[in-house]
């Protein structure tokens, strides 16, 4: 889930960041290098890596680059040894905002972005170019790319299928992927941010992706359960 939420940063960053500022660029690339910096001499207090962040933010958003890559810069130079048992600053911070993540910024997330309209909602309003299209992506598109991709890493020796799996709950797995919302309601609004007439339709064809996802996949594991 969090390499499929870094990819899709990357397609914003790419295809959806304005005209660029080659001085706001060179600002927010020498902050990005004080935090590394910051990371070399394993920095453990916060507020260093606070105060450059902010910087890091504005000098994003001002050079043109979308501000979101803003946020995986910072991650990215959060102090984590893994020879450092008794403390850990990212995981600190993770343990730290995960209770506002979920219970503060996640709901008012889905409350400003998730809300659709369904009067006049029909099958056919499913079969539109926008909704089936985001429908197939999610559904079709994202079973047949993990469940691909991770195939062909077990079968050429770059990963091993998890103990007391096989094919088909892996398969299950790959479907359960196809349930997107953050990411998905954030792509498609930058997507057609001058064409408000389609975001119904963006927000129609991820909840309806993600819950013929969740169902399948639920079935799938369900059968396999039972059948073991």
């Amino acid at each position: 889930a969090i390499i499929d939420d870094l990819g899709a940063i990357v397609i914003i960053a790419f295809f959806y960041s304005g005209d660029l500022s080659l001085n706001y660029l060179i600002l927010m690339l020498l902050t990005f290098i004080l935090l590394l910096i910051l990371n070399k001499f394993n920095v453990k207090k916060f507020l260093p890596y606070l105060f450059l962040g902010l910087l890091l933010w504005f000098f994003t958003h001002e050079s043109g680059v979308h501000a979101t890559i803003a946020g995986v810069l910072l991650a990215s130079v959060i102090p984590h040894r893994k020879k450092e048992h008794d403390f850990s600053l990212l995981i600190k911070l993770e343990h730290m905002i995960s209770p506002y993540v979920a219970y503060i910024i996640m709901p008012l997330f889905a409350f400003a972005n998730a809300g659709v309209s369904l009067t006049g909602l029909s099958f056919s309003s499913l079969l539109m170019p926008v909704p089936l299209g985001i429908l197939l992506g999610l559904f079709v598109g994202k079973q047949l790319g993990v469940f691909i991709f991770s195939y062909l890493s077990i079968k050429f020796g770059l990963a091993s299928l998890p103990s007391r799996s096989n094919w088909i709950s892996f398969y299950a797995v790959g479907v359960l992927t196809g349930i997107g919302f953050t990411m998905s309601l954030f792509v498609g609004n930058l997507a057609f941010v001058n064409n408000l007439e389609y975001m119904d339709g963006v927000k129609i064809g991820v909840l309806s992706g993600s819950l013929l996802s969740t169902i399948i996949g639920y079935l799938l594991l369900l059968i396999f359960s039972k059948n073991k």
